[in-house]
């Protein structure tokens, strides 16, 4: 299968939506305190059209999306973002693309921001790993209050 990466359009908001929430409930994070009750969920087209913000969505070769990562600010802070909603169904995983995706982020990331933060969940054994490849520094706890209070592992890099 090949896979394409493009900024998201308004009429990805709803696929989106669903590979975020198909990959939460594999790893049993299907309920408040994560991104599952994120009221921004179904409309990231108009949430990452500012400066500072991008989401990026994985298609296939019939423009379905299959994964999707976001920058933006770090409420709180001044000049940290973070890498935000970074998921993938598990047939577009080990194919590369999420590399693809983390470099595209990073780059946007490093034109506005001095840092960049992840907030994720320990029993995603392979994410955790992959931001570790990128340089991700974890952290003993949050670097602010956020909405995703479920969250049990945070990570920052220099960028």
């Amino acid at each position: 299968m090949e896979y394409k990466i493009r900024e998201i359009e308004k009429r990805d908001n709803k696929q989106v939506e669903n590979v975020i929430r198909t990959c939460l409930i594999e790893f049993g994070g299907n309920h408040e305190g994560l991104a599952w009750s994120d009221p921004d969920l179904g409309r990231f087209s108009e949430v990452y059209n500012k400066k500072g913000y991008k989401y990026w969505v994985v298609v296939d070769e019939n423009e379905n999306v299959v994964g999707g990562c976001g920058i933006g600010k770090l409420e709180g802070t001044d000049d940290v973002c973070e890498l935000q909603k970074m998921y993938c169904l598990k047939d577009a995983r080990g194919t590369g693309i999420s590399h693809e995706l983390m470099g595209l982020a990073l780059a946007y990331a490093k034109k506005y921001y001095k840092r960049c933060y992840i907030e994720t969940l320990s029993n995603m054994i392979e994410a955790n790993k992959f931001y570790k490849k990128y340089g991700f520094i974890k952290l003993d706890g949050p670097l602010v209050k956020t909405e995703h209070y479920a969250c049990d592992v945070w990570y920052v890099r220099e960028l």
